[in-house]
């Protein structure tokens, strides 16, 4: 935010590739579409599912109650009928949120997870970004989350299959000829 504030540019460098001129973030758009991919690992995916969410109102108020109260941040969220996934990065009191939160619903943690973020400019309606889908056919995407922000799509997957998936993600976006826009 100060940055922006101060309309400072910013550049993205590719950390598998320092060399290369990487990615600058400045204030004016440039077309729309994919323009950087990042990713975030030492993630946990918390599952919460209870029958009692079903058709009831402020269940996922007492869920955020319990982040709140032991000042964690939540990074993305996804919810269903009986269930709410959600990722943290920050596990300083998994343990005593786990023990408030199974007071409510039934609670699974996975480690090992990773957030791999494609950013751009209005992204999700852009004609290119439902093929990331079929890209990304072979990696288990475990969560989601399109549509919150027209700007970014955030996929959590396994860290043993981020490289992969950064590959896979580069050469669609960045490599293929048929991609290869001038701004």
């Amino acid at each position: 935010m100060p940055v922006r504030d101060l309309n400072i540019p910013v550049r993205l460098k590719n950390t598998m590739v320092p060399d290369a001129y990487g990615t600058l973030i400045t204030q004016q758009v440039h077309g729309e579409g994919i323009k950087a991919i990042a990713a975030k690992d030492g993630i946990y995916a918390i599952k919460i599912k209870s029958a009692r969410m079903l058709q009831a109102h402020g269940f996922l108020k007492k869920v955020f109650e319990v982040f709140e109260k032991f000042q964690t941040p939540i990074d993305m969220v996804t919810t269903s009928e009986i269930a709410v996934s959600l990722t943290i990065d920050d596990a300083t009191h998994i343990d005593a949120i786990v023990n408030e939160l199974e007071q409510i619903a039934s609670v699974e943690v996975d480690a090992g997870m990773s957030i791999v973020c494609l950013v751009g400019n209005n992204i999700i309606y852009h004609q290119d970004t439902p093929q990331l889908f079929n890209i990304l056919q072979d990696v288990t995407v475990r969560m989601i989350a399109y549509g919150g922000s027209n700007n970014n799509i955030s996929l959590l997957i396994n860290t043993e299959y981020k490289r992969n998936t950064l590959q896979k993600l580069q050469s669609y976006v960045f490599e293929s000829e048929e991609k290869m826009v001038v701004a």
